[in-house]
């Protein structure tokens, strides 16, 4: 992308970047000498003694050059909605629409040319019904004709035309149902895996009843009730998932039950006795002996401790410690930071999604541990209850599945992949009229839906955090220990991960930033659990649990079924998951490495040979042809600094000539670690996905069981 200061040089002000990095400028003269006298020195060829073009460099990264055209200015709702030409306004059809200027200069410019748009609506027989002017934002919202509508999407100062924001009706309505009000509460059946809550404490809410097996305080004068609201509110979403498609779909159906440790006081402080890492030990260690938890969610941070690049603390270490002790699957919330305040406000708008990449929004302590699951934030939708959206002033920033604006993002710990996952954690709406931007414990449609911790007040309530996204997989963790009980937490970390992508919303609004930017914000995406639990007739997925000694490799034949071969888009996804040993204290962090390769179309015996370690007599390993080596993307940089490591490869032609079996390769790197440690555990997960409706699951089961 052509660098700002280029722009400014040339008269020209860099009014907006899109998500197919197209940028929109202003002119601020009307000849534009400089810019046409460099494209003209480029046209004429390399000069003598020069070994490119003039300016090439600048005009090499200029893929198209146009101005802004009507439809250009047509925002997204009226496109979702067929607008997406000026002609598909019909003369006779008015509609309420918020218009926005560009932002072009001082106030009372800005003032001035959008007082001449409320004229002309006005003398077109249209509405003016609200106005905005802000430190950069410049609206109105009118009713107007089709023609107007026509009419304004031609002028130059017009960015863009749109539907007001969708209110959140169900939110609110939620919020006053009272026991009575509520379907039907199904029982827990069999022995469903219990949640451990390392929170607050957890009340016992009418929702939870039977439900909760066990409350302890670390340390023990803390007690058990949850006075500050965040543990019931975090075990509300771990238990049930979203509230409101429960609530539609009129059935209230728990994922577990519940074990609540306290480790924080009613301000939501640590106890100024104990150190962290200790009451984390105690806490998680109790409630994995008395009640059997192998599941935890910590939705708790340490917002003055962002993860600068250098080594974990403490907090982090301990839990990477605890997920391999007591081989548990421990959540971990990545943090939260508020965009932007005072008389910067309006950038919470205008700026993002960039500000999510400021080094200090990276996470905090604990999120950056290597054995957890480390969970940013999603968006729910735009925020705006039913009230609120008739005022001009009030702006969602975010829609369905995009960036929660609050959420921290990675890497993690050596260039490692973090947050691992995504899930909905809520939104942000900007309100000047109260001077700050609102989160759903203020606005209740900007937060998820659940549990109140003072239930005779009233059932339900509101909340914006990753402390809210964070149980959210829990619950889909829960769900698929339920269906696999004696699955160890590597094989639930990789089955997870295996079954997450990036929302398409989420790659859609991050493109400006690039593909780091997507892998930063979101990791490896959210969780579907039916992919993560079910193989169909398209969809195969096949996993293995195992163990490797130091230094040593395994080689796993993976069938590929004729089908697969030929034919439409199709693709192979790997996923791999260990727990390691760490040390605090070093640069290296984990103790052992881990690391795979996907092989096609040669001897088994060849790859053995390659990948074997060889004395010094034997000599060099024999090469293997690259042609053989999948290129699974993210590539092995990328992927292998983290101990839960996700690729894909797809193929859209035939690849018959490689025969009918791969073989994914998965070896073990001794580090610090060999010196004490012999063996490391780990999982795989293979996904085996084609678009066309092939029965591959029902070919890959015969071939396995022969």
């Amino acid at each position: 992308m052509t660098m700002e200061e280029d722009w400014e040089r040339l008269g020209l002000t860099l009014l907006a970047s899109d998500e197919d990095k197209t940028l929109i400028l202003f002119a601020s003269t009307d000849d534009l000498q400089a810019f046409r006298d460099r494209l003209q020195a480029y046209s004429l060829g390399i000069p003598p003694g020069q070994v490119a073009p003039s300016y090439s460099g600048f005009i090499s990264r200029i893929e198209s050059i146009g101005a802004v055209e009507p439809r250009d200015r047509i925002g997204v709702r009226l496109r979702e909605e067929g607008f997406s030409n000026p002609a598909d306004f019909a003369t006779g059809r008015s509609l309420v629409l918020d218009l926005e200027l560009w932002d072009v200069g001082r106030r009372d410019v800005r003032m001035r040319k959008l007082e001449q748009v409320a004229d002309y609506v006005d003398a077109r027989g249209g509405e003016v019904l609200d106005r905005y002017i802000g430190p950069s934002i410049t609206m109105l919202r009118a009713r107007m004709a089709g023609d107007v509508i026509q009419a304004l999407l031609a002028v130059e100062d017009v960015t863009q035309v749109d539907l007001p924001p969708e209110p959140d009706v169900a939110t609110g309505e939620a919020l006053e149902l009272t026991i009575a009000d509520l379907p039907q509460l199904e029982d827990i059946a069999g022995e469903p895996p219990v949640i451990g809550i390392i929170d607050s404490g957890v009340n016992d809410h009418p929702l939870l009843q039977g439900a909760i097996v066990g409350a302890i305080g670390s340390p023990e004068r803390l007690g058990s009730a949850d006075d500050w609201g965040h543990g019931t509110r975090v075990a509300g979403i771990a238990l049930f998932g979203d509230f409101k498609d429960q609530l539609a779909a009129g059935a209230l159906i728990r994922a577990g039950r519940i074990a609540s440790a306290k480790v924080v006081n009613d301000r939501g402080q640590f106890d100024e006795r104990r150190l962290v890492p200790s009451q984390m030990r105690e806490a998680l260690t109790t409630l994995h002996e008395r009640f059997g938890c192998r599941l935890f969610v910590i939705a708790l941070g340490d917002p003055k401790r962002p993860y600068d690049g250098g080594k974990v603390g403490p907090w982090a270490a301990t839990l990477d410690e605890l997920a391999r002790e007591l081989d548990a699957v421990i959540v971990v919330s990545a943090g939260n930071r508020a965009p932007r305040g005072g008389n910067r406000l309006e950038q919470a708008i205008t700026d993002y999604p960039s500000y999510l990449l400021e080094p200090t929004n990276r996470l905090c302590e604990p999120a950056g541990a290597m054995n957890v699951l480390t969970v940013g934030a999603l968006a729910h939708g735009e925020g705006v209850d039913s009230d609120l959206a008739e005022h001009l002033h009030i702006r969602p920033i975010t829609r369905a599945f995009e960036p929660a604006p609050f959420t921290r993002v990675g890497p993690g710990i050596g260039g490692a992949l973090k947050p691992d996952l995504v899930d909905i954690g809520g939104t942000m709406v900007f309100d000047p009229a109260v001077g700050r931007l609102r989160l759903g414990e203020d606005l209740a449609t900007a937060g998820v839906l659940t549990l109140h911790h003072r239930f005779t007040d009233r059932l339900f309530t509101s909340g914006s955090g990753t402390s809210y996204a964070a149980p959210r997989v829990a619950h889909k963790a829960a769900q698929i220990l339920n269906r696999f009980p004696a699955a160890s937490a590597n094989l639930l970390r990789a089955l997870l991960t295996g079954a997450a992508r990036v929302p398409e919303e989420a790659q859609r609004r991050l493109q400006v930033l690039g593909e780091d930017a997507v892998r930063s914000v979101c990791g490896n995406g959210a969780v579907d659990t039916e992919l993560a639990a079910y193989s169909d007739d398209h969809r195969v997925v096949l996993y293995a649990e195992d163990e490797l000694a130091i230094d040593h490799f395994a080689i796993y034949q993976l069938p590929v079924p004729e089908p697969f071969q030929s034919g439409g888009r199709r693709s192979i996804r790997v996923t791999l998951a260990f727990d390691p040993p760490v040390r605090h204290t070093r640069a290296d962090y984990a103790g052992i490495g881990m690391n795979f390769r996907l092989v096609r179309g040669c001897d088994p015996d060849l790859i053995f040979e390659h990948f074997r370690r060889r004395t010094q007599e034997e000599g060099r390993q024999p090469d293997l042809d690259p042609r053989y080596n999948c290129a699974l993307d993210p590539g092995p940089r990328e992927r292998e600094r983290g101990t839960l490591q996700s690729a894909t490869v797809t193929f859209t032609r035939g690849t018959e000539a490689y025969g009918d079996n791969y073989y994914l390769v998965v070896r073990c790197e001794g580090g610090w670690a060999a010196s004490f440690e012999t063996r490391q555990r780990f999982a795989v997960v293979v996904e085996l996905t084609h678009q066309a409706e092939v029965r591959l699951y029902e070919r890959l089961r015969a071939r396995i069981q022969l």
